[in-house]
């Protein structure tokens, strides 16, 4: 079955839709992997999952959010507390609203970790419900950070290092455009797979511009092992889309090569993917990579990923 060009169009578009890709010129792939995407239109806690926020935050938000959130739930519950009376709780001997509130938030504390110590308790009706639905939040609230920390543990991600620059290098008698990648986790990585699509600005016949989607054949475009580096090549032939192209071409072109890596972690047996993307000013030419590899002796081979940036003059 023969593909059309409006086909060939639509398979090549990824997802990003024309329209909003013939109009931007900006990178579409950040280099960490996250979208400059903007969607709006839904109200903010319809378009949040908040399950998925505290999976993917960094540790550093999320460590200061439970303890925010610790914090803020032991001062609410002590301005219940002292909203109950100074007799509400017994053993509390405070002299003014200061203290009295200081007290009553060390006996939240106690309470929402089930800690009690005996010297403060409870003594009016109302403090015993304060103090019963604290402690079914404190099970509750425990339960569900307990759960969020063992999620966040075990999620299966990868953590591929990329060069800093693509470059367009010699290879054999011609040239070639190339990354290099590395595992920076001591996991193993298995059945590893590397697309790559360049994306530019083209011209119709009646000067409008378009952006156009190319995807680049690859000298490799799989590794069963990632132990250690991967440069990943694509030749430049007369079937090349860059086939041609000059540094001034790439920049006018506004071009983006965008790369997406997909693996398996040997151990969890799960899929992982990474994401980045190269934009015209971050492609070299005429360089070629330093080589990464460490003198070899009788039993290892091992590379120095402080390299994997480096690059020479051809």
């Amino acid at each position: 079955m023969s593909v059309t060009p409006i086909q060939d169009e639509i398979n090549r578009d990824l997802g990003i839709g024309s329209r909003v890709a013939d109009k931007s010129r900006v990178r579409f792939l950040n280099r960490d992997g996250s979208f400059n995407v903007v969607r709006r239109g839904l109200s903010f806690f319809r378009s949040q999952n908040t399950y998925h926020a505290m999976l993917t935050m960094s540790w550093v938000q999320f460590f200061l959010l439970v303890v925010a959130g610790y914090f803020a739930s032991n001062a609410v519950f002590a301005l219940c507390y002292l909203a109950c009376g100074t007799d509400a709780i017994e053993g509390i001997n405070a002299t003014g609203i200061g203290n009295q509130f200081l007290q009553d938030f060390f006996f939240s504390v106690q309470t929402i970790a089930t800690i009690g110590y005996g010297r403060i308790l409870p003594a009016s009706l109302a403090a015993n419900i304060i103090v019963s639905i604290e402690s079914l939040v404190g099970l509750l609230g425990f339960a569900l950070v307990t759960g969020l920390l063992f999620a966040r543990f075990s999620r299966p991600s990868a953590k591929i290092m990329y060069s800093r620059h693509a470059l367009i290098a010699p290879y054999r008698g011609g040239n070639a455009f190339e990354f290099r990648i590395a595992n920076e986790r001591s996991n193993e990585l298995i059945e590893v797979a590397c697309t790559v699509t360049m994306s530019r600005l083209e011209h119709d016949a009646k000067g409008v511009p378009m952006r156009k989607f190319y995807p680049l054949a690859l000298e490799r475009e799989r590794v069963v092992f990632f132990p250690l580096q991967w440069v990943v090549v694509h030749p430049i032939d007369e079937r090349s889309p860059l086939n041609g192209e000059t540094e001034e071409s790439l920049r006018e072109s506004d071009a983006e090569f965008l790369i997406l890596v997909t693996g398996t972690d040997e151990t969890f047996s799960q899929t992982v993917h990474s994401r980045s993307s190269y934009k015209h000013h971050e492609v070299k030419w005429g360089w070629k990579f330093s080589d990464m590899f460490l003198a070899a002796d009788e039993e290892n081979v091992g590379i120095d990923l402080r390299k994997i940036h480096s690059i020479e003059k051809t």
